[in-house]
């Protein structure tokens, strides 16, 4: 009979072989020949006995020396996506791992450089059930394997993701996306992973956060036209605070178009407009000296339309009260700074009269052939407008989309 050992799912086989007849006395030899049938049958037992020309003996399995251990133990539920899954052994090195969900969905992963450890690559998805095998041998190649099932927790609470980007629209070269959440983030390294930014020219774009729900990104320099940018979003497992996870998975494809940068000297009165390396020159107002407009560079974040101002509405405001129906308006920062068309002064590349905005001339109402018209019509959201020579100090990196003030090296 030959047995056979199955050690950690895989069997072990082993052979032995005995010696040869026994040494009998030759009487003994002549009387076993001649003793008919019974004797016969005697000796033939008697020889296979004496293991002379006999079959294996019993196997002996080999016990492997290694010991898998698989975390989280089969059967666990609500299991955590981040940090759970961990795979190591003892007495051995790791040779295969492989997780994978029910759909046959593997997870990448890496076996330590001494086999001790497998360490997944990201996180697991929530909600979802997930089998493990793992194999490893021990020093004389005696394999040992574990295995797992279990699932993910499905969370009971979600943050809310929000930007300011559109699918498949065209932006300027100094568009910023700008993301924000409903809740504290505690995690921002994980967030920061679970968000990248896509480009077709390989342009490097990294993200800054400002305070516990904002994350803005943009490259180190302004776009190059026509690049494609995707914003992808991997947050639906990744828990962004305690019990909080991020909720959403999806891509944003948008494309950057040409390139307009226009800067506003507050000391001529005038805004100097480079299109696609074309340059063309208006006469602006901006910030009076009691309301200056803000220094540096700013982004077209919304294209308004006609917006209502009011100097109530306006904190700190002096001066003759006004409500108006502005037209062109652009929005350049959250404070309220605006470039916009403007009917109801004449100061025009002579003086500085506005309440902070940069006004190009116009007609009540919007003409499309006005100064003001032109500029809207040509713009697009992202396109730079720099201010410079104004009595105000710089504006804030994170009013409005004005990161490009903060220098690359501290984003």
């Amino acid at each position: 009979m030959v047995a056979a050992g199955c050690l950690g799912g895989v069997m072990v086989l082993t052979s032995a072989c005995g010696g040869g007849g026994g040494s009998g006395s030759g009487s003994a030899a002549k009387a076993e020949l001649g003793g008919g049938a019974a004797a016969g049958a005697a000796s033939t037992a008697s020889a296979a006995a004496s293991g002379s020309g006999t079959a294996p003996a019993a196997a002996t399995p080999k016990t492997s020396a290694a010991v898998v251990d698989i975390q989280p133990k089969s059967g666990s539920v609500d299991v955590a996506p981040s940090g759970a899954l961990k795979v190591g052994v003892a007495g051995g090195k790791l040779t295969t791992v492989k997780v994978s969900d029910k759909t046959g969905k593997e997870v990448a992963g890496t076996i330590a450089a001494d086999g001790s450890s497998w360490t997944p690559s990201a996180g697991l998805a929530v909600g979802t059930a997930y089998q493990v095998s793992a194999m490893a041998a021990d020093a004389n190649g005696v394999v040992a394997t574990a295995d797992s099932s279990f699932t993910t927790l499905t969370p009971e609470r979600e943050a809310k993701a929000s930007d300011n980007v559109e699918d498949n629209t065209t932006y300027g070269v100094g568009m910023i996306v700008s993301v924000d959440f409903d809740k504290d983030v505690k995690n921002k390294d994980a967030v920061a992973q679970g968000i990248a930014v896509k480009t077709d020219n390989g342009t490097v774009v990294k993200g800054h956060w400002f305070g516990d729900r904002r994350l803005d990104f943009r490259p180190e320099a302004y776009w190059k036209p026509g690049t494609k940018v995707t914003v992808q979003y991997r947050l639906k497992s990744v828990e962004i605070a305690p019990g909080v996870y991020g909720g959403v998975d999806r891509d944003e494809p948008f494309t950057i178009g040409r390139s307009q940068v226009s800067t506003v000297d507050a000391k001529t009165h005038q805004m100097t407009v480079v299109r696609d390396g074309a340059t063309s020159t208006i006469d602006i107002t901006s910030g009076s000296p009691e309301h200056p407009t803000w220094n540096g560079t700013m982004v077209v974040m919304s294209k308004e339309g006609v917006v209502r101002m009011q100097s109530s509405s306006m904190p700190g405001m002096t001066g003759a009260p006004y409500d108006l129906q502005v037209p062109h308006s652009m929005r350049l920062t959250t404070s309220g700074t605006y470039v916009h068309g403007n009917y109801w002064s004449n100061a025009f590349g002579e003086d500085n009269v506005s309440h902070g905005c940069v006004g190009l001339k116009d007609v009540k109402g919007g003409g499309d052939a006005t100064s003001a018209g032109k500029f809207y019509d040509d713009s697009l959201i992202g396109d730079i407008v720099t201010v410079q020579n104004s009595s105000r100090g710089q504006v804030e990196p994170d009013n409005g989309l004005s990161g490009w003030n903060l220098a690359w090296s501290a984003w």
